[in-house]
């Protein structure tokens, strides 16, 4: 059973930073693309960031050059580094993770975390 713990979330205020941090209980960890969404109130939730199985990247256009995703093999994370946050960063973020493809579809997703809020003013 793949478990994902996030945590990071918070407040702060517009042009600050926060630090999301995800921890997967697997032991095939490096099987799986890993992702980053949010969902805002009265929103779909959405992607904001992938890391494939390669290392490779890929971010909404919205978070672009903003935001970092990166994953450690060793520790079993993957974080996501917010900068130059904006009120509408505002949303609950998801890590979520699937086995081998990468895509941005939250429904091809098999496991997700509780979720964590963060909140720009």
């Amino acid at each position: 059973h793949v478990q994902l713990v996030e945590s990071g979330g918070g407040s702060v205020q517009a042009g600050g930073s926060l630090r999301l941090s995800c921890k997967v209980s697997e032991s095939t960890y490096d099987h799986f693309c890993m992702a980053w969404f949010r969902q805002s109130p009265g929103k779909e939730r959405e992607g904001v960031a992938v890391v494939a199985l390669d290392g490779e990247t890929t971010y909404a256009d919205s978070v672009r050059g903003r935001f970092i995703i990166s994953k450690d093999s060793a520790k079993k994370t993957v974080t996501l580094q917010m900068n130059q946050l904006q009120p509408n960063d505002t949303a609950v973020y998801y890590c979520a993770a699937r086995r081998w493809q990468c895509t941005v579809v939250p429904s091809d997703f098999d496991h997700w975390g509780q979720g964590t809020q963060v909140t720009v003013s």
